[in-house]
């Protein structure tokens, strides 16, 4: 553990040395966790824009679509 560790990271690295892991593999281990956790987080941003963005394309189709049938 050269550098600091996030919680996370931190409590994944101590769950898996006393499971018996050897500490470097603990580490890189801990850190391929931490880096999925980041890339997840990343990714569910993503997916809150695309929601939006699926919402307001749907409203410019759908209420002109209504105006015509209403007509």
């Amino acid at each position: 553990m050269d550098h600091i560790m996030p919680v996370m990271l931190s409590k994944t690295y101590v769950a898996l040395v006393a499971a018996g892991a050897p500490e470097a593999v603990a580490s890189e281990a801990a850190e391929v966790i931490a880096d999925f956790e980041r890339r997840l987080s990343s990714m569910q941003s993503d997916i809150k824009l695309i929601k939006w963005i699926l919402g307001v394309v749907l409203a410019c189709v759908v209420v002109p679509l209504i105006r015509s049938l209403l007509q």
